[in-house]
């Protein structure tokens, strides 16, 4: 089991589930919305469970959709290897007609690192990898723009914006808002509303590999594969723009 093959597992498997969401959409349609999310969320975890148990039978896994009893299962405190999966995340987004902003997170967790990731963004056509992950576009001095929850942008990053002279760019999802870091269409996501590993483990795998700046927004590091799977805030961003964020947030927190 080579760190290549966990790159490109992480990949296919997130190209599968998302491939089967949109199948989905269009066959559930979206008159219904809660039946969809449900849909959608049943249907993509199942099919990443089954796929782990038989491609890497010796591994835990944490999903989002997970039981509260696997969950607290001791075992995954004591493995080597942890696979960190959201089967659907903006299930919101996935549920709106039009909306492209929702995503696919699968991660490998090992001996307390990130080492494999992947984010499919099924409606997009795109896939950000760590076995081959995306350039990092050059930052472009003066003003910039911070992705924000579409629904619940936490108050203290309007005052953040405000104080760096950034502008607010709101998205669906966790994991669609970071790809939007890595791909140039914002350059720093901000977020301390309350998340879980889930959320982040697969695109901070991606962003870390490509030179992003990703942590606490105290600048602390983002551990995963913790008892407690919730992590409230993160902040990522262009590796330029980190002082500048960081020194930001301390001030208003002061």
């Amino acid at each position: 089991m080579t760190i290549r093959d966990d790159h490109a597992l992480a990949s296919d498997l997130a190209v599968e589930a998302g491939r089967r969401l949109l199948d989905i959409r269009e066959s559930e349609g979206f008159g219904e919305p809660p039946a969809l999310r449900n849909a959608g969320d049943r249907g993509s975890h199942v099919y990443l469970m089954e796929a782990l148990a038989r491609l890497r039978p010796s591994d835990c896994v944490l999903s989002e959709e997970s039981s509260r009893e696997d969950r607290e299962d001791p075992r995954r405190q004591r493995a080597d290897r942890v696979w960190i999966v959201d089967p659907l995340d903006g299930t919101r987004e996935f549920s709106e007609e039009g909306r492209a902003d929702w995503a696919v997170h699968v991660a490998l967790w090992e001996r307390g690192a990130l080492t494999a990731g992947a984010v499919a963004l099924p409606a997009q056509g795109r896939t950000l990898t760590t076995g081959e992950p995306p350039k990092l576009p050059a930052y472009q001095k003066g003003r910039f723009r911070i992705a924000v929850s579409r629904t619940r942008p936490p108050e203290f990053v309007q005052k953040l914006a405000y104080l760096v002279g950034a502008d607010l760019v709101p998205i669906g999802s966790a994991g669609a808002k970071i790809s939007a870091v890595l791909t140039g269409d914002v350059e720093a996501y901000v977020h301390a509303g309350g998340q879980y590993e889930w959320d982040s483990a697969a695109p901070v795998a991606v962003a870390q590999a490509a030179g992003a700046h990703a942590s606490r927004i105290d600048g602390s590091e983002l551990t995963y594969n913790q008892p407690d799977p919730s992590l409230p805030d993160i902040l990522v961003s262009l590796p330029e723009l980190a002082p500048t964020l960081l020194a930001g947030i301390r001030d208003l927190h002061r």
